[in-house]
């Protein structure tokens, strides 16, 4: 007999499976996901890169972790965007008087998420290797960084879930994105923290996106990575439990 638990990860898969045919089928989704960073990417290098000191020579191994995190900011609001479009399409009710895991949809919109933003990372990765990204890293570095950007992506969708859930409007849905995709700005991810006023600075150094991007960089570069990773970590760790939490009391509100 089937357990629940094996009926839930059914119902999982078939959600994903669901969420991902309407991306292969409007691939506009994750075109325009990466068209932004790639363009800041090239912007950076190009146009502002000799002016930005850095203290490395190749800026594009200094850029490329906070890129990473803008691409992934950006690709939560449309996960934001797909689930407010099935609870006011009636969707969310359809599957609801279906006898299926009350979760899955959820569950299906977040996997959802996971793997289209992975599919942006590996195309911005590569534009970056074609303009002169390299890196020593080893595969249990890579894993890391995989790893780092995976929990990172899961707690940026966690929280794109509560405005998909309780938005009045398309635009109250997305509008989540614009901060998170701002923060990269102020953080070290363009410039060192040491170069800011004083007051932005301490804002700079003690906000997750630092830390993160600190510890990709050193992941990538084969530096020592220090307490940044577990800083990196904890903040990620910290939103995801917090936001999902929130992100289910909206979600039984809703299907109550």
């Amino acid at each position: 007999m089937e357990t629940i638990e094996e009926h839930s990860f059914s119902d999982m898969g078939v959600m994903l499976g669901r969420s991902m045919r309407h991306i292969f089928r409007s691939m506009d989704t994750i075109i325009t996901v990466t068209i932004t960073p790639i363009a800041l990417l090239l912007l950076f290098v190009y146009v502002f890169g000799g002016a930005i000191q850095t203290g490395t020579d190749n800026y594009v191994n200094y850029l490329l972790p906070g890129i990473l995190l803008i691409a992934i900011a950006s690709g939560t609001a449309y996960t934001a965007l797909r689930l407010f479009m099935d609870v006011q399409g009636g969707i969310f009710e359809r599957f609801h008087s279906m006898p299926i895991a009350r979760s899955s949809m959820l569950w299906g919109h977040v996997l959802t998420s996971l793997v289209s933003n992975a599919i942006s990372i590996v195309v911005i990765i590569l534009v970056a290797l074609v303009i002169g990204f390299r890196s020593p890293a080893g595969v249990l570095s890579w894993l890391a960084v995989a790893g780092i950007l995976a929990l990172f992506t899961l707690a940026l969708t966690w929280i794109a879930v509560i405005p998909g859930l309780i938005a009045k409007s398309v635009d109250g849905a997305s509008a989540f994105a614009y901060p998170l995709i701002f923060l990269p700005f102020i953080s070290s991810a363009f410039v060192p923290t040491e170069s800011m006023p004083s007051a932005v600075r301490a804002f700079a150094e003690n906000q997750p996106v630092t830390s993160i991007v600190d510890a990709i960089r050193a992941l990538l570069s084969g530096q020592p990575v220090g307490n940044d990773i577990w800083v990196a970590l904890a903040w990620c760790s910290g939103i995801l439990i917090v936001a999902y939490l929130f992100a289910m009391r909206a979600y039984k509100r809703k299907a109550a």
